[in-house]
C-alpha cells in the first residue's frame, strides 16, 4: 500500500528579506522557521531544504542499510548515519555526503561497506536524488 506524507510552506516577502514556516503536517511534529540566510549562510536556529533533505536522506539510508544487513544473516546492533548536504548559492545542490559508522556482530569492513554501497544506491531517496553526486564513508565501530 502506498503512503504519502505532507508538510507545507508559508512563505512572507521576498527571497532576501522573507522568510517562512515549515509545517510538517502528517507527522503533527511542529514547525520550523525557514530563510534565505539560514539556507545560504548561517542557520541561526532556522531549518532549510537542504537540511530537511539530509535529515530524509540519513533516516532512508538507516533503514536500507539496516534491512540489507539483516536480510544478509548479520542485523545491525547500531547504525549512525549523516547527511551532509552541499548547497552553493546560483547553483544549487552540489552534492551529498553519507558518512556510517555500524556496530554490526560477525560482519568484517569489507562486508560492511559493500552492504553500505548498496544502500546508498538503493534506498528511495538516493534514488529520487540521482540528479546529484552522492557519496559516502562507512566504517565499522
Amino acid at each position: 500500500m502506498a503512503t504519502t506524507r505532507t508538510a507545507h510552506t508559508v512563505w512572507e516577502g521576498n527571497l532576501l528579506e522573507g522568510n517562512g514556516v515549515v509545517t510538517f503536517d502528517s507527522s503533527g511534529i511542529g514547525q520550523q522557521p525557514v530563510s534565505w540566510p539560514s539556507r545560504a549562510e548561517q542557520a541561526n536556529g532556522r531549518t532549510s531544504p537542504e537540511e530537511l533533505i539530509a535529515a530524509a536522506h540519513s533516516s532512508c539510508f538507516s533503514m536500507a542499510l539496516s534491512h540489507g544487513l539483516a536480510g544478509a544473516g548479520t542485523p545491525p546492533t547500531r547504525l549512525e548515519t549523516k547527511a551532509d548536504v552541499t548547497f552553493q548559492p546560483g547553483e544549487g545542490i552540489t552534492g551529498i555526503h553519507l558518512t556510517v559508522r555500524g556496530e554490526v556482530p560477525g560482519l568484517d569492513a569489507e562486508g560492511f561497506a559493500s552492504a553500505a554501497e548498496d544502500a546508498k544506491k538503493n534506498c528511495p531517496v538516493s534514488q529520487a536524488l540521482t540528479g546529484t553526486t552522492i557519496t559516502l564513508t562507512a566504517e565499522l565501530a
